[in-house]
């Protein structure tokens, strides 16, 4: 125990992008506009769906919880990894370690429920049509953000509550941030008994989802082949593509990631994945939802028009 509070005492160094300094300044451009970007799509999408009543719907509600997610999610990483690519600090606190840790695993873990609410509410809007209005009331849409979010914090709680358990040998993190597999890497002693139950805490909250995402679609689907109308094949592939696109990049990085065995996890490859869950995924979500979405731009389109008539 004694070399578990001296390695985590001393804190860490995130080695980051720094084995390829001909990247750096590549990568530093890159992700300052793609950060950029995020912050101005998924803030313009909550914006929009508070003020435009045509957005007051289910979906939208789902949608801007997703994008108030995605800021967060950046943010917890995002600015340790600007400072790092720019060389002026590689190192990170005990507390901002264990920190970023929580937040990034409360805020993933958050954005698999959610996404399985989000395929439900596709579900009921394509499959029960006469009824979404009725399933999809208000106080249940509450109700499954609120779960999303605690589902969320407690699986972040029992995995970090987990990792810190462990003793490590050294702070070396060939990582941009502090993430579980990498911290893994750094346990000094046999920890197989709690590294099958982290894998389980990961399994569950990554496959569970999926695989009732991958039901929701399969019952969409099917009733999409049975429409006969080519123009409401169209809107109902319309209204579920967007949402399957941000699905299988989230979960086909993240299931990457963490569901590999120590033994195989590959630091080098690991760092350029979790650049897809943490920077491209959430500046992606605000164009896939939408950029085909006639309501969303006739809100943004309502909301410039009234700022240049005030201004």
């Amino acid at each position: 125990m004694a070399r578990l509070n001296t390695s985590w005492g001393e804190g860490f160094i995130l080695v980051g992008f720094s084995d390829w300094p001909q990247l750096e300044l590549i990568l530093f451009i890159f992700i300052s506009i793609s950060y950029s970007l995020t912050l101005l799509g998924n803030t313009t999408i909550i914006i929009l769906s508070q003020l435009d009543p045509r957005l007051h719907t289910p979906m939208y509600f789902f949608l801007s919880h997703l994008s108030f997610l995605d800021l967060c999610y950046t943010t917890s990483t995002v600015p340790q990894l600007l400072v790092n690519l720019s060389g002026l600090d590689h190192t990170i606190s005990h507390g901002g370690c264990v920190a970023q840790l929580f937040i990034s695993l409360a805020l993933g873990s958050t954005e698999c429920v959610l996404l399985v609410v989000m395929a439900f509410d596709r579900y009921a809007a394509v499959c029960r049509p006469l009824h979404y209005r009725t399933i999809m009331h208000t106080l249940l849409c509450h109700i499954l953000a609120i779960a999303s979010w605690l589902g969320g914090l407690v699986n972040s709680l029992i995995q970090t509550g987990l990792m810190m358990a462990m003793p490590l040998c050294g702070h070396r993190l060939n990582h941009f941030f502090c993430e579980m597999p990498v911290l893994l890497k750094l346990a000094c002693e046999d920890t197989g008994g709690t590294e099958v139950k982290m894998f389980v805490a990961r399994a569950v909250i990554l496959v569970f989802p999926a695989v009732l995402i991958l039901g929701s679609y399969a019952h969409i689907g099917r009733v999409v082949l049975k429409v006969k109308s080519m123009a409401g094949r169209r809107k109902a592939l319309g209204t579920c593509g967007s949402h399957l696109v941000v699905v299988s990049l989230f979960y086909g990085s993240a299931i990457y990631t963490y569901l590999q065995p120590k033994g195989s996890y590959s630091e080098n490859e690991g760092k350029f994945v979790a650049l897809f869950y943490t920077i491209i995924t959430p500046m992606l979500n605000p164009l896939v939802y939408t950029l085909r979405n006639k309501d969303v731009k006739g809100a943004l389109w309502k909301f410039l028009q009234y700022g240049r008539e005030s201004g």
